[in-house]
């Protein structure tokens, strides 16, 4: 007997496409750390794009602060929980288990790739990845996973939404880190692409722990063979007999 397994974080059919891709995010988040190990400066595409985004008038700057809000703690704390609450009224456990383990592990890495790369901006403070532009296309993904599976959506089309959601999230994200000079843009482009990477890996490691528990045999309740077994009236009664010991001889 087996338990009942719950629909599937990582839809089968976009397992192969969203693998490749994976693949090739993690190719870039290691191809830029080692270009940028321990610098301090900008790059030539950074410095391009930098000129043109930075520097924003005030009314720019209050949405990019806005948009900032929801990667700092208290922010993206309230995203997780409106995403969880959110998976658990649709039934969605594993979708639910997803939105804190793949916003953890993506945030997670980009916190030990810091430590592991040692880029700068202002001050000395560790910029790549981009964390925050991490963390809100992990949680994209997450939603777009869930939307992908509740429609039952093709390869193509739940492919294509699973992409634009987290390019869209990353862009927005991005271009308030850069706005605000928190990140260079090669930071949030490895922060994107940590996204990319991590999350998918961690849907399926969700779907896989999730049916081997489903899968586990349910243990049955030991029965005594030797209870309840009916009377057998033909059998031996003799013990039961009282003794002829001190019963006198008849005469």
């Amino acid at each position: 007997m087996t338990g009942r397994s719950a629909p599937a974080v990582l839809p089968p059919s976009l397992r192969l496409w969203l693998g490749a891709t994976a693949a090739l995010a993690a190719l870039v988040v290691v191809v830029l750390g080692v270009l940028y190990a321990d610098a301090s400066t900008p790059g030539t595409v950074d410095a391009r794009v930098f000129a043109a985004v930075y520097g924003v008038g005030p009314r720019w700057r209050h949405l990019a602060l806005a948009t900032d809000f929801l990667g700092e703690p208290v922010g993206a704390a309230a995203l997780v929980v409106a995403a969880v609450t959110g998976c658990l009224l649709l039934r969605r456990p594993r979708a639910a288990v997803l939105v804190v383990a793949g916003a953890g592990a993506t945030v997670g890495t980009t916190t030990l790739l810091k430590s592991l790369v040692g880029r700068t901006i202002y001050d000395g403070n560790l910029s790549y990845p981009s964390g925050h532009t991490a963390f809100l296309s992990a949680l994209a993904l997450v939603v777009a996973l869930l939307v992908t599976g509740r429609l039952d959506l093709g390869r193509a089309a739940g492919t294509s939404l699973v992409l634009v959601a987290a390019l869209a999230a990353g862009a927005a994200m991005g271009w308030a880190q850069v706005a605000l000079g928190a990140h260079y843009p090669t930071d949030v482009l490895g922060g994107w692409c940590t996204a990319l990477a991590v999350t998918p890996a961690t849907a399926w490691l969700v779907d896989r722990l999730a049916d081997r528990l489903a899968d586990r045999p349910v243990s049955q309740p030991v029965v005594d063979p030797t209870a309840d077994r009916p009377t057998d009236p033909t059998a031996d009664r003799t013990a039961d007999r009282p003794s002829d010991a001190g019963r006198p001889e008849p005469r």
